[in-house]
């Protein structure tokens, strides 16, 4: 019974302190320090040793401005021998709180000189420094505490300060020195790094990081810093120069890997600079040791060759697919190469037929799953070009299948979609979208909700469909690169079907195929009709996004540009241009963008 009832009093007593504990914290958080500071006078008297409840007492007495009585408690606190170091910060704190920087700066050197005595301190004690702005002596503290032990790595710390102070050269310094020393993740420092550059290389921070590197490259030459400015230059759009560094840094390389050279190569395509692009890839060619890597080189060449090539140059292009294919038949997986020549047979040259035979011999019964459904997609584009839809289906349908939970199987669910809207087969292709409008790619399902959005739109209003079905007409010449076809079906919706939904779908439609075509001016005309007319509709953040992007990059408008990016930021928040739409208007407006 007596340990019994021993127990009870102990769980008694044990509570009665967890709640004084959670009042005080309560009551501090809560901005109520009259209250608090009775429960933390309570605390520390039982608990003398508990850091937490001394620094919450005087931080009650601070803001309650009782200066002289945290004071008189840190000078109590102070003569203990084992006093964490942070209590000398405190005090010196609260001396300049009392207008007495003097003071101040005494113990604030008491805390240094505890570095001195035990480096261990050293982030305590910095980390103390920071929490009140003193910036100078939280960089002390951290390369003090470095200097007496250097295994201690404080750089991200002393990067941040640096930053804060505006010291950048020291700032990108810390930070690179994260990097060398390789225990931080060097992608979370280039974001750090990010933060402080733009695309423009005359940018006073940009030209600073450079010098920094270079300034480390001649005292320390490593790869490292090759690597750091190919970096800078791609953030500049400076391919070629990164191109110089990525060939030093294979030159240097005992084993060297083509993967980055690769990464900018198709970086500088994206970007559309197609002349470093080029050259980057006919290195690859060059000097890779894989046949493989040989290969994706030679077809990013045809692929830049191709955009601009007139119909003369085809027969040299087939020619040297010709020779990759006989080079390359002994490798297995070269489906990549055999998809892009029988892309280039269909949507080039206009001859599908010898390019379903290719796709169809190559569809090899061992070839795992992914490959063959790689194929059949290429096939089922293939034979959609050829309009021979009801094998197209079946295709897409078998990937689709095979790979249910796979973004190519959403794909594919998209691409039978597509062919029945093609076929003119509406309530099918309504029943796949719908299922695709969750589909976790945005792409897809946002594809998935427009296609769907014309479909209902227009079955609706117009049981007869003869405007979805001149649409999906004029899609489907779009899709074959019957683009004249296609225009002259869109004005004939335009003028025969005024005021129906499907107006502002085939102003958007034909606007795109007049921009292609580099009729820029009609091509607007179009996209403004639907920012006017039709502002409150679902393509409203479409046409406004065509037409910042005109103005952005073909009519070198950029104020123009900026007013239309604006406008989705502000009208249309949640509209899928919303990102790109910020990150143009940013970046147009002169900010720094990550």
């Amino acid at each position: 019974m007596r340990w019994t009832f021993l127990w009870i009093l102990f769980f008694a007593i044990s509570g009665i302190k967890a709640q004084e504990d959670f009042l005080a914290k309560q009551y501090m958080n809560d901005g109520d320090y009259d209250k608090a500071v009775v429960y933390f006078e309570k605390l520390v008297k039982k608990n003398p040793r508990r850091t937490d409840f001394a620094e919450g007492l005087v931080i009650c007495y601070q803001q309650l401005e009782r200066y002289d009585d945290a004071q008189a408690f840190l000078l109590r606190k102070i003569e203990d021998p084992y006093v964490f170091p942070t209590f000398l910060i405190e005090l010196g704190y609260n001396f300049t709180l009392k207008q007495e920087p003097e003071k101040a700066a005494q113990y604030y050197a008491l805390a240094l000189d505890k570095i001195r005595e035990n480096p261990n301190f050293g982030y305590s004690v910095g980390y103390r420094f920071q929490k009140y702005a003193l910036l100078d002596e939280a960089i002390e503290a951290y390369s003090l505490a470095m200097v007496l032990k250097p295994d201690l790595k404080y750089n991200f710390q002393l990067a941040r300060i640096y930053g804060e102070k505006g010291d950048l050269e020291k700032m990108y310094q810390s930070y690179l020195n994260l990097i060398e020393e390789g225990k931080t993740s060097t992608s979370s420092i280039l974001r750090n790094l990010d933060a402080f550059i733009s695309e423009d290389p005359q940018d006073s921070n940009n030209l600073l990081l450079k010098k920094v590197l270079l300034k480390n490259a001649q005292q320390k030459p490593d790869v490292l810093w090759n690597e750091l400015l190919s970096w800078l230059f791609i953030q500049q759009k400076q391919y070629k120069s990164a191109f110089t560094q990525e060939k030093a840094i294979i030159k240097r390389s005992e084993a060297p890997s083509m993967e980055r050279m690769e990464n900018l190569g198709r970086i500088a395509l994206d970007d559309a600079e197609t002349e470093i692009a080029s050259d980057i890839f006919a290195f690859i060619v060059d000097n890779a040791r894989y046949p493989r890597t040989v290969l994706n080189a030679e077809l990013k060449r045809i692929e830049i060759k191709l955009l601009d090539a007139a119909p003369k140059e085809y027969p040299a292009i087939d020619k040297k697919f010709q020779s990759l294919l006989a080079e390359y038949a002994a490798i297995a997986q070269t489906e990549y190469l055999q998809i892009a020549y029988a892309d280039f047979l269909t949507f080039k040259k206009n001859t599908p037929a010898p390019a379903i035979a290719l796709l169809k011999a190559n569809l090899e019964p061992n070839l795992d799953r992914m490959t063959k459904a790689r194929i059949k997609m290429a096939l089922g584009d293939i034979l959609v070009f050829d309009q021979k839809f009801n094998q197209a289906l079946i295709t897409f349908t078998q990937v689709q299948r095979s790979l249910k939970n796979d973004v190519l199987g959403q794909d594919a669910r998209f691409k039978v979609a597509q062919t029945s809207f093609y076929k003119g087969d509406f309530d099918w292709a309504l029943t796949q979208l719908k299922v695709l409008r969750s589909s976790t790619s945005q792409l897809i399902a946002n594809d998935a909700m427009q296609l769907s959005l014309i479909i209902s739109d227009n079955s609706h209003e117009d049981s007869t469909q003869t405007a979805l079905k001149k649409f999906a007409r004029a899609d489907l010449f779009a899709y074959q690169n019957k683009t004249e076809e296609a225009i002259q079906i869109l004005n004939d919706i335009l003028e025969n079907h005024k005021g129906e939904k499907i107006e502002d779908e085939a102003l958007l439609k034909q606007g795109e195929l007049l921009e292609g075509k580099g009729k820029f001016e009609e091509a607007k005309f179009n996209y403004q009709k639907i920012a006017e007319f039709y502002a409150n509709d679902i393509l409203a953040d479409d046409a406004h996004f065509a037409l910042g992007e005109l103005y952005r990059n073909q009519l070198n408008l950029p104020e123009k540009a900026k007013e239309h990016y604006e406008k989705i930021i502000y009208d249309y928040p949640n509209s899928y241009y919303f990102p790109k739409a910020r990150k143009h208007f940013r970046r147009l407006r002169g900010d720094v963008v990550n």
